[in-house]
């Protein structure tokens, strides 16, 4: 920690995963495009998490603290886990209290999960106003308790349950605002990501369209797996290959530019996570939604749904999500270029462009109320 750098004008905290971290990297920018210097704008995250990287990637500063997330179930193991949980909650409320004095933020920003609970408890308890950004249709825990504290509310998704919230939409980042869409009439391209950890569900899947569209000059599949799962999918990939096989199937662990997949797909396969869903409408991507079921409290699937109802995307089940499942989608979908392009104009129908300089409106409204 560096705490003796206060004061700042926010200190923005949450984190975990790239639902989190992503839109909170966009609202930064946003307020220092409105004039506050990098420096006053400073992060509080957990040293588990993926804030740990991109945060400092980014090129804001972070302190870490040890906070760990609630494990669900009733096992031993379970058990043990949240013990350890509250020792180390405990220590991070702590190191909160410590960075909250110290920094003396005007507002303090959550964008949910474990991480930044500490840092809101620590914010209340000293007075300073806090805004809380939901990302998923159905809120986390920590976003809840951060109401319940008296934080004000932002959500992306109409229908959110957090009590006076402001619809503003979920921050997505400047490159993917700025795609200018051009997939190939010739060549359907069908991008197919799992997330940044990957999901073998869909790896599974996406393998099976080789097995179904080997002999199809007129379609490409970009594949990424997940870096934990790419040797696995490239040698189960190696193995279907024949030597007269016509389909174009690109294999890759992580993709960098995903500005340039949304720009050029004909069609993504997904799972239902916030920052995708917000990215999908943003660059009016046609999209088949596969949502986690193992997310918490099943919020994956209300995201899926509200993408549906927009017209913006199709939804298959998990279980569904084989092989032939995901063909037969697939299939429906790319031999109807009239239904792409609604689905295309309902993507964008839904999307919220400005959502991260609507957020950092509502920052400085509540910062300058405290005044």
């Amino acid at each position: 920690m560096r705490a003796s750098l206060g004061p700042v004008f926010a200190l923005i905290t949450g984190g975990g995963t790239g639902g989190h971290v992503y839109p909170a990297l966009a609202l930064a920018d946003a307020l220092v495009a409105r004039g506050h210097p990098t420096d006053t704008i400073r992060f509080v995250g957990a040293a588990r998490g993926l804030e740990a990287r991109a945060v400092p990637a980014a090129g804001y500063s972070i302190d870490l603290l040890p906070a760990r997330g609630l494990q669900r179930g009733r096992s031993l193991r379970t058990f043990v886990a949240n013990v350890r949980m509250l020792g180390a909650m405990a220590v991070a409320v702590a190191g909160a209290a410590r960075l909250v004095r110290a920094l003396r933020p005007e507002v303090v920003v959550s964008v949910g999960g474990y991480a930044s609970v500490p840092v809101v408890l620590a914010a209340r308890w000293r007075r300073v106003p806090v805004v809380v950004h939901e990302q998923n249709a159905r809120p986390g825990l920590a976003n809840r308790l951060a109401v319940r504290l008296g934080a004000r509310p932002a959500v992306s998704l109409p229908g959110t349950a957090l009590r006076d919230a402001v619809v503003i939409g979920n921050p997505v980042r400047a490159e993917v605002l700025g795609i200018v869409r051009d997939p190939s009439a010739a060549c359907a391209l069908v991008g197919v990501v799992g997330g940044s950890l990957g999901s073998a569900r869909l790896n599974d899947a996406a393998l099976g369209l080789y097995d179904r569209w080997r002999d199809r000059a007129d379609r490409r599949v970009h594949h990424v797996t997940g870096p934990r799962r790419f040797e696995a999918c490239a040698r189960s990939l190696e193995a279907r290959r024949r030597p007269d096989d016509r389909l174009a199937y690109e294999l890759v662990a992580y993709e960098e530019q995903m500005d340039r997949l949304y720009a050029e797909a004909t069609l993504c396969v997904c799972r239902a996570g916030a920052v995708t869903v917000a990215e999908l409408a943003a660059a009016g991507v046609p999209s088949v939604l596969v949502p986690w079921p193992g997310a918490a409290d099943d919020h994956q699937s209300a995201n899926a749904a509200a993408m549906a109802a927009a017209g913006a995307a199709i939804v298959l089940p998990d279980a569904d999500c084989t092989g032939e499942g995901l063909a037969a989608v697939a299939d429906a979908l790319l031999d109807d270029a009239d239904r792409l392009a609604a689905m295309t104009a309902a993507a964008r129908s839904v999307a919220r462009p400005d959502a991260a300089d609507q957020l950092a409106s509502l920052v400085e409204e509540v910062a300058g109320a405290r005044a």
